[in-house]
């Protein structure tokens, strides 16, 4: 029998823990089940606002990490030094859009990565097909950030809707990463279609 889920419940402890959204719970379950994080990590956070994602990562890969948080929202979001905030297209590599924060200028020099995030979602319409079409949309896009980025051995997580064309992307990641897991945490909405794919183990160099 699962567990129910309480919307209103994690919205609150994630107030209390001092995340602006929810979601913290999600990634942070995550990380749980697949030791996602390790001390000194370089992380690249895709469509990262409000913030809560990025937050727990500089958390877990301490100061001798980095964490890149873009999104074309702003952030408002406090962060540590070695947070990194871009304001602007998730989807534009190299980056080039000028970073805000205290952030050392010099991490602009290579955009390489341990780890890839994509907690993306598009604007719902309501209409089944097309949102998960756009969920998809995102996810194929947030892959091909993926692999031109990230490090030998490096990890990717992404949000999706479910779909019919779920398969396909599947089968594009099983090509690029040695391990491919799907999961849905117990923080997700009952009436949400959501999972995420974590994939592992990288065997291509960006």
């Amino acid at each position: 029998m699962s567990r129910p889920r309480h919307s209103d419940h994690f919205t609150r402890r994630a107030k209390r823990s001092g995340y602006p959204a929810r979601s913290i719970f999600k990634l942070e379950e995550i990380h749980r089940r697949f030791s996602l994080f390790r001390t000194g990590q370089k992380v690249l956070d895709l469509g990262a606002a409000p913030g809560s994602w990025s937050l727990f990562a500089a958390q877990q890969v301490g100061p001798s990490g980095r964490v890149t948080a873009v999104d074309i929202q702003p952030i408002s979001q406090a962060f540590p030094s070695h947070v990194r905030v871009i304001q602007g297209d998730a989807f534009a590599f190299p980056l080039q859009t000028e970073a805000t924060g205290d952030t050392p200028s010099q991490d602009n020099a290579q955009d390489v990565f341990d780890l890839v995030l994509s907690d993306m979602a598009p604007s719902t319409t309501g209409h089944r097909n097309t949102d998960q079409a756009r969920s998809m949309g995102l996810a194929t896009r947030a892959f091909e950030v993926a692999q031109r980025t990230l490090l030998p051995g490096g990890s990717f997580v992404v949000k999706l809707f479910d779909g019919p064309d779920v398969p396909e992307l599947q089968q594009q990641l099983r090509k690029a990463f040695k391990t491919v897991k799907r999961t849905r945490p117990e923080a997700t909405r009952n009436i949400s279609s959501e999972f995420f794919w974590v994939a592992t183990g990288f065997q291509s160099e960006p």
